[in-house]
């Protein structure tokens, strides 16, 4: 109960206190008609306040109500002219007050508020909760393009703590706003995914409007409303810049003093601008104090130029009475392009942010003719006036700095020795390549020699016997012995000067410091030798493996006949020496008559490759007289690839043809699968399972077996036959399976070694792979 009752006078005495507010700030309005009257009727205060209670009775209207058109008639200003214009906004939350009673008292309000928080909150209590606002937080701009959180209402204490600073280059709706120097409207903050106050708890809409006097943003206000999106009629968007006007006045004045009132800073802006002249005198270039052009309705077009500095030079070459006074896009008509220096001095002007650029091209026009000058620019923002600096590039300085940048990245020194009077001029890195110091005397050119290596005093000789007998130009390299011990090679190169009567006065030249390129020299020099031998050793071992594959799988091989089967077989090897591969074939009879059929494909190229197949072939040869099945012979083929050689893996098909059933069994050990064509119609048999070969210790290969008939044909091949790099292996199937019969396949009546002829013929593969192929046809 305790509780209960405490709460309830605690909430009695904040209406209370909201109460007295809003009566004391009708109160400001009423006090301000009143002053009015008197001024305008030349009575008293007694008389005014007489005369205000009847003219609102006679009007229909509250004192306030008559009291705020009064003050809008007098002033004509922004608030006076958005009040006549517009009518309370639809669904607005409070249309019992008049528009131009909530505009005056929030400005009421503000003006008597002791600072920026207290406006904050004025504004939402009389002109932006009636509007269905719910937060407002008034941000302070810095030249360095931070903003620091000056007033706000309706965002929790700890959250308004969170944000009192925020970093320049943090996007948020007031950084936009700032940036763009326009009004922002988010339709949705968690949409806009934008940070910024409150933007946990208040993720509806949101405004940032930038708030400035005379076009120069000194703040942003920043609203706030709730989950519905922020309502965009132009009503709204008019009142909501009004406000943002009062809080730019606060943020100028945050004593809440009127301009030309009591305590104005008119005095002061006049000694800061006194202040920022005398800086444009002090400094060493050109300066211009420049002052906004404003017109009616307070948007800045122009910049004024008040004051030039004592050190002005125009880089159009006119004096300085030429230009001051003057406005600035009258002076330099040029300046106004896309990005051009009006556009940069607006930008500094509205947000304070320094600018300052290197070889910015400046523009002025005389007699219709474009000056173009490469300058250093720096604009600052003092007050409500920009000092404007410039310094114009000097073109020798700069090609003088870009020979020295390229002297010293080409490690380059340069001399000048007279002949004369003996006297020599080296420039400092050329000290740098000799390893002395700058106060060291310089090398006269003829004792060069002394300072090489003696292998390279021939040479030297020669170059001097050419530059200062034959007096002609000459260059030659050498090692260059320094004081340090240090040996570097040098090109020098020099010419004479000759007087008009043909004598040598002086020799002139430089020195390049060539170690780096010499080394890379001698170290490409060395690597192109051992890529010969590489290659001469690449070529050997691909020779070998092609001999050895050509020694145990010739490329054309006749037909066998055996136990009413016929085998034709054919291997083409791949064109290139060095894509020599594992392809391998067989067929032989075993001591049991049955006919061991295999085809198989080693991985990798080379000899490697060549090496292991024939290991391969060997094995199952000799594992075959076991008479084992096809599956446990590449079970046992397997253990040895996996433990007998050097990691070799391979795919392979292995087959055994029984004469007396006239059956085949095969396993396959992740190789394609044999083709069969009967009746003229060619299918791929069903695949069994089996895991390539060497890639697991241990495993199993099933086995399938094919009554084969009369005239059937089967064929067994590896994928050089058939593989594409633009197509898949069941595409490429495909086209084998319809170049073994049909339109594509072999004329009617061909024999086996035709249809093999034919499938190596039009096979379309593109891997330059070798490729085996194995044609069984039953007879």
């Amino acid at each position: 109960m305790t509780v209960g009752r405490l709460a309830s006078t605690v909430e009695r005495l904040h209406r209370q206190v909201l109460e007295a507010q809003a009566t004391a700030d009708g109160r400001a309005l009423v006090e301000l008609a009143k002053g009015i009257l008197v001024e305008r009727l030349g009575c008293g205060p007694a008389q005014a306040a007489r005369q205000l209670a009847d003219l609102a009775g006679q009007a229909g209207q509250s004192p306030l109500e008559l009291a705020a058109d009064i003050v809008n008639q007098a002033a004509r200003d922004h608030l006076s002219d958005t009040a006549r214009e517009l009518l309370a906004p639809p669904g607005a939350a409070d249309r019992r007050t008049p528009l131009a009673v909530r505009l005056r008292s929030a400005e009421s309000g503000a003006l008597a508020a002791g600072d920026t928080q207290a406006v904050a909150e004025s504004l939402l209590e009389h002109a932006l909760a009636p509007l269905g606002a719910t937060a407002v937080a008034i941000w302070a701009a810095h030249p360095d393009g931070s903003l620091s959180l000056a007033g706000h209402a309706g965002f929790p204490a700890h959250e308004a703590g969170r944000w009192h600073y925020v970093p320049p280059g943090v996007a948020t709706p007031a950084r936009q706003a700032l940036t763009r120097r326009a009004a922002v409207w988010i339709e949705s903050l968690a949409g806009a995914g934008l940070p910024s106050i409150g933007h946990h708890r208040n993720t509806g809409g949101r405004a940032a409007v930038p708030a400035g006097p005379g076009g120069r943003i000194t703040g942003v206000l920043e609203i706030c409303w709730p989950d519905a999106p922020v309502p965009r009629s132009p009503q709204i968007r008019r009142q909501v810049e009004a406000l943002a006007e009062l809080c730019a006045h606060t943020l100028e004045h945050p004593s809440g003093t009127l301009p030309g009132g009591p305590g104005a800073p008119g005095a002061e802006h006049s000694q800061r601008l006194q202040e920022l002249v005398d800086l444009a005198d002090g400094l060493h270039d050109p300066a211009l104090v420049l002052l906004p052009h404003v017109e009616d309705g307070g948007r800045v077009t122009d910049f004024r130029i008040h004051h030039v500095g004592a050190r002005f030079v125009d880089f159009a070459g006119r004096p300085r009475g030429a230009v001051s006074g003057s406005l600035l896009l009258e002076a330099y008509p040029l300046a106004a392009g896309p990005g051009g220096l009006f556009e940069q001095v607006a930008y500094v002007h509205a947000g304070g942010e320094p600018f300052r650029a290197e070889r910015m091209t400046l523009t002025a026009e005389i007699g219709q003719v474009p000056l173009n000058a490469v300058a250093d620019v720096s604009l600052t923002r003092h007050g409500a006036a920009v000092l404007l600096v410039w310094r114009i590039e000097d073109e020798a300085a700069r090609v003088a700095e870009l020979l020295q940048h390229a002297q010293r990245l080409g490690r380059i020194g340069g001399f000048e020795e007279d002949t004369v009077t003996g006297g020599i001029t080296w420039n400092s890195p050329l000290f740098d390549l000799y390893g002395l110091h700058p106060s060291a005397a310089p090398i006269p050119i003829d004792r060069l020699p002394a300072h090489a290596h003696e292998d390279d005093a021939e040479a030297i000789r020669r170059f001097l016997r050419t530059l200062l007998h034959h007096r002609l130009p000459a260059s030659t390299a050498f090692r260059l012995r320094r004081p340090d011990g240090i040996a570097r090679h040098i090109r020098v190169v020099a010419e004479p000067v000759l007087d008009p009567d043909g004598r040598l006065t002086a020799v002139r030249g430089a020195y390049q410091d060539i170690s780096s390129q010499h080394w890379t020299e001698v170290a490409l020099a060395a690597t192109r030798d051992q890529l010969a031998q590489s290659e001469q050793q690449a070529a050997e071992r691909n020779r070998l493996a092609r001999q050895l594959q050509h020694a145990i799988m010739p490329p054309t091989r006749g037909p066998m006949d055996t136990s009413g089967l016929r085998i034709g077989v054919r291997y083409r090897p791949a064109e290139k020496d060095h894509l020599v591969g594992g392809d391998w074939y067989d067929a032989v009879v075993l001591p049991s008559k049955q006919i061991l059929l295999c085809v198989g494909d080693v991985a990798g190229h080379g000899i490697e490759a060549a090496t292991g197949m024939v290991a391969l072939r060997n094995a199952l040869r000799g594992l075959a007289a076991t008479g084992a099945g096809p599956g446990q012979l590449l079970a046992w083929l397997n253990v040895v690839a996996h433990h007998l050689t050097d990691n070799v893996t391979a795919t392979a098909v292995c087959g055994l043809f029984d004469p007396v059933s006239r059956s085949l069994r095969w396993a396959r050990a992740g190789h394609l699968p044999p083709v069969l064509v009967r009746d003229g119609r060619a299918s791929a048999l069903p695949l069994v399972g089996g895991l390539l070969l060497g890639a697991i210790p241990e495993t199993e290969y099933d086995e399938a077996e094919l009554q084969l008939r009369a005239d059937d044909t089967l064929l067994m091949y590896t994928d050089g036959l058939i593989e594409r790099k633009d197509r898949s292996v069941q595409d490429s199937l495909e086209r084998l399976l319809a170049l073994a019969h049909g339109t594509a396949g072999p004329p009617e009546g061909a024999t086996l070694e035709q249809r093999l002829d034919h499938l190596l013929t039009h096979s379309n593969a593109d891997t330059d792979d070798d490729t085996c192929l194995i044609g069984v046809q039953l007879v």
